[in-house]
């Protein structure tokens, strides 16, 4: 379970598919998401687009599925140990089983000094060797790397307490129920990302 944090500030999914290189967006993937198996079912086929180097930054609200997203990711990556929320402990590296590239798992929320707190954490030496995935990391990464997958996460907002697929029973505004819906919009930045198909994880 994910560690109580505020809401993050997100940004809209649906945006129109472009190609773009250098550090500007290629915009456009959006995957509809039932159930927290999907999440991680998402999360195991985004491992299987990933290298090393790569920095993916997730954006969503409290319970909204960052860690169980990157639960996916680490068994699609073949690393070792238990994904969980780093947020005691800002970060955690989880070796590769496969041969592979590890998982640094970093909970930036609170590291309000941006670049220079991160660079303390040596994420720059772990990124040419590592998948990066930062929680929380908008406004203080970006510099990381010009190469970056930014995942944003948004509830679905249900029907009353009570009815059918009501999910776990948390509200969201005017005391609306969510359910397990999610909506999950994948942005690439840079040249890395600006011939890859998201769409394919969409199937």
């Amino acid at each position: 379970m994910e560690a109580p944090h505020s809401p993050a500030a997100e940004t809209a999914p649906g945006a129109a598919r472009t190609r773009t290189t250098g550090t500007d967006a290629v915009p456009g993937t959006t995957v509809a998401i039932d159930s927290p198996e999907q999440m991680r079912e998402l999360g195991r086929a985004l491992a299987a687009l990933l290298q090393p180097g790569d920095l993916v930054m997730l954006t969503g609200e409290l319970g909204a599925g960052k860690t169980t997203l990157t639960r996916g990711l680490g068994e699609g990556l073949g690393v070792r140990g238990a994904v969980t929320s780093p947020t005691f402990v800002i970060a955690r590296v989880h070796p590769s089983l496969a041969g592979g590239p590890a998982l640094v798992h970093v909970d930036a929320y609170r590291l309000g000094g941006g670049l220079d707190e991160m660079e303390d954490l040596d994420l720059d030496v772990s990124l040419p060797d590592s998948v990066v995935v930062v929680e929380w990391g908008d406004g203080k990464v970006e510099e990381l790397s010009d190469d970056r997958l930014r995942v944003v996460i948004h509830r679905v907002v249900g029907g009353a307490p009570g009815s059918e697929g009501a999910g776990d029973g948390a509200t969201g505004p005017g005391g609306m129920e969510y359910d397990d819906r999610r909506t999950v919009t994948l942005t690439g930045y840079g040249s890395r990302w600006s011939d890859i198909d998201l769409g394919v994880l969409t199937h």
